[in-house]
């Protein structure tokens, strides 16, 4: 089932989600039309998606094959299990989650100041203490593999993103999950609450009058 009440379509708010995850998931065809999907590190900068590796391989074959690929993202925030809402159906079992997908064309970057503007970034997101020297085309510690490095560049034409958090839930039903987490007080059990009560919508839903009607498994 559908649910439009999960959608975003507020830049910032999807922005800020990119911004913040370094691992994604690259779903490319061969020419042969085998799909793939590669797990791998990226970046985001000014709606583009950024990531590197090895200038031969599959991956590579497929992109130069068919550069059509899309792009996911994904953060699971909790686990809510049935019985927060339900005591006997299993229905209402679900995760919260952030997920942004996104489709364009896949072009391979030549220019390497852009290669190392791209390192910068990766290496500011997953080594933020430091501790290297900066990532500059000119010096020769850098400048062969910049060269030897392949980076992939994704310039989206469509991105669609699906933020969970209850939004679909009646009143009742979302102070029952709410206190499910306080009780429970799991790693992110916090957190994913105060995102339910800002993703709550401004009117009150009703209590639904069939238990187990909209069931969350799957959605």
């Amino acid at each position: 089932m559908r649910r439009n009440e999960f959608t975003v379509t507020e830049e910032k708010e999807i922005d800020a989600f990119l911004s913040g995850m370094s691992f994604g998931f690259l779903g490319t065809v061969s020419e042969d039309g085998r799909p793939r999907v590669t797990p791998l590190n990226f970046v985001y900068d000014q709606g583009i998606f950024y990531f590197h590796g090895s200038r031969i391989g599959e991956k590579i074959d497929h992109l130069k094959a068919n550069p059509a690929v899309s792009f996911s993202v994904a953060d699971e925030y909790a686990v809510i299990p049935s019985y927060f809402t339900d005591p006997n159906l299993a229905c209402p079992a679900t995760t919260y989650f952030k997920s942004v997908t996104a489709s364009g064309r896949a072009e391979i970057v030549t220019d390497v100041q852009e290669k190392a503007a791209v390192f910068t970034l990766l290496m500011k997101k997953l080594q933020p203490e430091g501790g290297y020297d900066p990532i500059d085309p000119a010096n020769p510690a850098y400048a062969p593999r910049l060269r030897n490095v392949a980076v992939v560049k994704i310039v989206p034409d469509l991105v669609t993103a699906k933020f969970k958090f209850g939004q679909n839930l009646a009143d009742d039903e979302r102070n029952r999950v709410l206190c499910g987490l306080s009780s429970r007080g799991g790693s992110r059990d916090l957190e994913t609450a105060e995102l339910i009560r800002v993703s709550a919508p401004a009117e009150p839903k009703k209590k639904r009058g069939t238990p187990g009607r909209n069931s969350e498994i799957n959605e």
